[in-house]
């Protein structure tokens, strides 16, 4: 579809969707939610789409007065006023095909953040607890809720996984890209010759199910109950509260222990699970649409190394987008984060748009 074209289905949909409240009375409310949510998200492309009707009117206007103006000193401000127009028109297009690119149904959603320690130990579960911690404050920075849903621990304090639910405006959106492998390059505190270790740890972010979203048939599920256990195999609890859900059709098994009710550790179990599965169904349906797109960022595919943490150097690479910062300091902590999402947001938008073009 063209760019005039879409202009013109922006148009006509969202002129529809007022036509279509205005007459409210033959609506449920269900339908009405539904119509208003539309309307809510076309509106601010259908402003655009107005400012850029407006805009060109403008500079066929001062085009028409140019060709018909006597007046040198006329002359001089028509011609500023078109040189002034001709130098925004593209900029607001541009903001305008941005606005038009199609929207992945889940930015909008909760996410499910899922950090487990890769190769190199002890070090690469302390790594582990480091970035699940970084999410954490970029979760408080962002006003999202952050529910820890799982953590198993190591001796010495690092994470072998920690899995825990994030809650707010788009969050899906900002942390989709950080699914991958992340590695770390420090000097371990045990470390007595000083030498620099290279370990890793995976984050994968799901997009967290709604009921809606996916359906999950009891026949489909084996729940085991048994008693949970903490590092070393000591006992946590003296009842039989901990949780393994098993989903037969996909052999995705979520253990849950955390809680000591067996209801609790159920339906944070069920919470992991669900999101899993509609992971699952996402990313097949993304290989049937996109198996010869791999143009866009990286390949998806969460065995790709993402992302560099060099702290002897101070420096932070994502080798998606070759960025590279050297506050590595603010990272680590949240604060600087924002600057590497923004950036993968930018690229990945840039490479739909030259999709489209």
């Amino acid at each position: 579809m063209s760019f005039e074209a879409n202009l013109e289905r922006v148009e006509s949909r969202h002129r529809e969707l007022e036509r279509m409240l205005s007459s409210s009375k033959a609506l449920n409310a269900e339908e009405i939610t539904k119509i208003s949510k539309e309307l809510s998200e076309l509106t601010p492309i259908a402003e655009k789409v107005l400012e850029l009707r407006s805009m060109e009117n403008e500079l066929n206007d001062a085009k028409n007065m140019l060709s018909d103006n006597t007046d040198d000193e006329l002359e001089v401000l028509i011609k500023n006023e078109i040189h002034d127009l001709s130098n925004r028109l593209p900029i607001l297009k541009n903001e305008l095909q941005r606005l038009l690119l199609p929207r992945d149904e889940a930015d909008e959603k909760n996410a499910i953040l899922e950090v487990r320690a890769g190769t190199g130990g002890d070090e690469a579960a302390l790594f582990a607890s480091s970035l699940f911690s970084m999410y954490q404050k970029y979760s408080v920075i962002m006003g999202w809720r952050f529910e820890i849903l799982e953590v198993s621990e190591t001796a010495i304090g690092g994470y072998k996984e920690a899995i825990a639910s994030i809650t707010g405006r788009s969050v899906f959106a900002k942390l989709k890209f950080e699914s991958g492998v992340h590695r770390v390059q420090r000097i371990p505190t045990t470390e007595s010759g000083g030498r620099i270790h290279t370990s890793a740890a995976t984050v994968a972010v799901l997009p967290e199910a709604e009921d809606v979203d996916i359906n999950i048939d009891d026949k489909d599920l084996r729940i085991d109950i048994f008693r949970a256990s903490g590092p070393g195999g000591q006992s946590v609890n003296t009842t039989d509260s901990a949780v393994r859900i098993t989903h037969i059709p996909t052999g995705i098994v979520v253990s849950q222990q955390d809680e000591k009710s067996q209801h609790k550790n159920k339906a944070k179990g069920m919470k992991i699970l669900r999101a899993r599965i509609f992971d699952l169904e996402r990313n097949r349906i993304h290989e049937e649409r996109a198996a010869d797109r791999r143009g866009q960022i990286g390949s998806g595919d969460r065995s790709e190394r993402i992302r560099t943490y060099n702290f002897p150097q101070g420096r932070v690479t994502d080798h998606r987008i070759n960025m590279t910062l050297y506050k590595i300091d603010k990272i680590i902590i949240g604060e600087g984060l924002e600057e590497i999402i923004n950036g993968l947001t930018a690229e990945d938008e840039a490479a739909r748009l030259a999709l489209t073009t």
